[in-house]
């Protein structure tokens, strides 16, 4: 059996029967989980693995574990800082910003890895405008290169710890007020207008890439997501080839396309690779039941499969760049004056 083009995701901190049912499906190829899903260190790593032993090649488990704000396990696990902190430190220190951001990168990806967890969709890259709420200190910084050296350290930190990486949100969602989780956000602005947001794109060697479900009514009327022209550019002139996941299909901001299976088709035809439904398993089930894809795009989703084993929980204290990575999220708290959200 290959991969799947859907994401889905699972209500408990078990599989249920109809969970078992779903995740062996075709049509899906990955489980992405939330706080919901985690009670223990324990139960996750238990959860992970009979998720993985489903089918072969193993789902792909990811999660939304950025930092922050956005960091889905806690308890047992190190609290990582909002990226904005790193983007201070880059402005006092470039070079020693970096080398904290592949610390990081190495602690968020070895600590999920040692849990079972495959993938994080990680890093943000949009610019800090100060405009966008949903956003804010997620972005590392308003500068595209700060952005683009900040997230190379992240993306380098994830790689050691055998982890592929996620930029998002292209083309920019930065500059939107709007929550595309509850509304449909609209930025007015040129394609030459967007360029230091495409910057980082341009500049970073990234494994995935997410669309953002806004709309760039001077280059296209659909979101990003859905939008041919910006998946063609994407590939195209900035030569991505690797996977693009759409955002959650059951956001408002998709909500332009229709229903379920014509949002799934929207973002397909577009050339998104794996689609992410998260929150409405009535959806998913419309899904599996009425969408046919084609043609399948199972391989480029096979190279975010972690390639070498993960180091054991047990073993993590040993790694110096995991001491690292404990030594700058504390620092970063407590010059924050301990206030991670």
């Amino acid at each position: 059996m290959s991969y799947g083009p859907l994401m889905i995701d699972i209500a408990g901190t078990t599989l249920s029967a109809l969970d078992r049912e779903r995740l062996r499906h075709p049509l899906v190829g990955g489980l992405i989980l939330f706080s919901r899903n985690y009670e223990s260190p324990g139960q996750l790593a238990a959860l992970c693995a009979e998720a993985h032993a489903l089918r072969q090649p193993p789902l792909l488990v990811a999660v939304d574990h950025e930092g922050g704000r956005v960091q889905r396990f806690r308890d047992g696990f190190t609290r990582l800082p909002p990226m904005r902190l790193l983007g201070n430190q880059w402005d006092k220190d470039p070079q020693g910003a970096m080398g904290s951001a592949r610390a990081i990168g190495f602690l968020l990806a070895a600590e999920l890895r040692a849990h079972g967890v495959d993938f994080s969709f990680a890093p943000v890259l949009d610019l800090d405008w100060g405009h966008s709420g949903v956003i804010g200190d997620r972005a590392f910084h308003r500068q595209p290169q700060a952005v683009a050296e900040l997230a190379g350290g992240l993306i380098a930190g994830m790689a050691e710890a055998g982890m592929a990486c996620c930029g998002k949100h292209f083309p920019g969602h930065g500059w939107a007020a709007a929550d595309s989780h509850v509304a449909i956000p609209v930025d007015e602005r040129s394609v030459t207008e967007l360029a230091p947001d495409i910057e980082p794109y341009r500049r970073l060697r990234l494994a995935a890439v997410m669309p953002a479900h806004v709309i760039y009514p001077q280059v296209d009327s659909r979101p990003a997501g859905f939008s041919p022209v910006w998946l063609d550019k994407l590939r195209r002139e900035i030569g991505f080839d690797g996977v693009i996941f759409s955002d959650d299909l059951s956001m408002e901001g998709a909500s332009v396309a229709g229903g379920i299976v014509e949002r799934a088709e929207a973002a397909w035809r577009a050339g998104c690779d794996m689609l992410l439904v998260c929150n409405a398993p009535d959806a998913v089930a419309q899904l599996l039941d009425q969408w046919r894809p084609q043609p399948a795009r199972a391989q480029r989703i096979a190279r975010l499969s972690p390639g070498a084993p993960a180091v054991r929980l047990t073993e993590l204290a040993g790694q110096p760049l995991y001491r690292a990575g404990q030594l700058v999220a504390a620092e970063l708290a407590a010059g924050a004056g301990g206030g991670m959200a």
